[in-house]
């Protein structure tokens, strides 16, 4: 049997002799991911990434596209004449410079079961550029282009295969440096919006409260703010963007 690792992508043979009777996990030895495979009517075993089109990643809603490129491309040329006002610089000549940057546009990838729907619309609304996963492996695909600084998931995501386990999985697998660059938010019925302890010891960057959805986006803008400010001298130093 052959199956895919959802994660890193790798492909493994499995001796047939070895497999068991009913549904199973597996880890991948490249990435150390717990593969779910899950075994058909006639027996034969799939992985989480071949219930999907392959290398499908997450598609991005329509909602707002236009606005969010209007908003990144403005980013970009005012970031470009701060740079150039910067290297004309000089020690007899100084240049006024603005200082007041515009806000970056950002990508959110949204792992989410039921609500999704409402959540894309309110963060499309707010200028975020957003992906919907509809399973892991489209989660993981659209991570891996390097783009996304925010990922929200809910328990409810992919729950056959694991998916808010497999998300949370690949966070702990990050490297420090890869994972100050992804912002990971977690909504939850039961959970305190905004509680750092708590986000803290679960290796997250922010928890919402199901109840605080419609102020999602002004909840989402505080915690990545603060969340820049703490990385700020650390980013200048290795010339990184905040998120």
């Amino acid at each position: 049997m052959i199956i895919r690792c959802d994660n890193c992508s790798v492909s493994l043979q499995l001796d047939e002799s070895k497999i068991p009777g009913g549904n199973f996990t597996v880890r991948c030895p490249r990435c150390q991911n717990m593969i779910r495979v899950q075994k058909g009517a006639k027996g034969h075993g799939s992985s989480t990434v071949q219930h999907l089109e392959a290398n499908k990643p997450a598609p991005a809603v329509e909602d707002g596209t236009r606005q969010f490129a209007a908003k990144e491309s403005e980013f970009q040329i005012n970031s470009a004449l701060r740079s150039l006002l910067s290297a004309l610089k000089t020690e007899n000549m100084i240049l006024s410079v603005d200082d007041d940057k515009s806000e970056k546009p950002r990508r959110v990838l949204l792992c989410v079961g039921q609500k999704r729907e409402e959540i894309a619309k309110k963060l499309s609304e707010a200028g975020y550029k957003v992906y919907i996963a509809q399973k892991p492996a489209q989660a993981n695909e659209r991570l891996r282009e390097g783009k996304t600084e925010v990922v929200i998931f809910s328990p409810d995501f992919a729950a056959e295969f694991g998916g808010a386990a497999i998300l949370q999985q690949k966070a702990n697998a990050m490297y420090s440096s890869e994972r100050r660059r992804l912002f990971l938010v977690s909504l939850e019925d039961g959970g305190t919006t905004m509680n750092a302890h708590e986000a803290f010891l679960r290796n997250l960057n922010l928890i919402v409260n199901t109840n605080d959805i419609p102020q999602l986006p002004l909840i989402l803008n505080r915690a990545l703010r603060d969340f820049n400010d703490l990385y700020h001298y650390l980013n200048k130093a290795l010339g990184h963007e905040a998120i």
